[in-house]
């Protein structure tokens, strides 16, 4: 489950990975989640991540929840609409996750590296965010992410 602004959330269903290109529709109705591309510009240059994009309630509930694997370009973008505090939790959650607070403008706000998988601990925006991206624990480290870096992607108007 997640947690934000005290509302319990979650992530998306299970499905099988690794089908390349499906449209969004034949995504969903083959139990494949579509992707978008998403480019984090780092200090160290761009890096190109496919993201699922959790833009509705059912969607932000669930994330990553139940899941046992998640390939190492793959991520969650989740759209809150506006910007808020966000309070995430790992309940339910198997992969350790880097948790990536985005401002509206795409600017990185905040980093919470290697979430602890299973855990209630709350995890913090500390301030404002419009978003959220998770990716495998220790892909922010390891292509140098920090706050100030910007997020690419049409949900931030980029």
């Amino acid at each position: 489950m997640r947690l934000f602004v005290g509302v319990l959330l979650a992530g998306l269903a299970v499905a099988p990975l690794g089908l390349a290109g499906p449209t969004p529709a034949r995504a969903l109705e083959a139990g494949v989640p579509a992707t978008e591309k998403l480019t984090l510009e780092t200090g160290g240059g761009p890096v190109s991540l496919d993201v699922e994009v959790a833009r509705d309630p059912a969607m932000r509930e669930r994330g990553l929840m139940y899941r046992r694997y998640l390939p190492e370009n793959r991520g969650m973008l989740f759209d809150f609409g506006h910007a808020q505090t966000v309070l995430m939790w790992m309940k339910n959650t198997y992969i350790p996750l880097d948790m990536i607070f985005i401002a509206r403008d795409g600017k990185v706000t905040h980093i919470e590296e290697n979430a602890e998988p299973l855990s209630e601990a709350i995890i913090s925006s500390q301030g404002p965010a419009f978003a959220v991206l998770e990716v495998n624990a220790g892909v922010a480290k390891k292509i140098g992410l920090k706050p100030g870096d910007v997020a690419d992607h049409p949900l931030f108007g980029r």
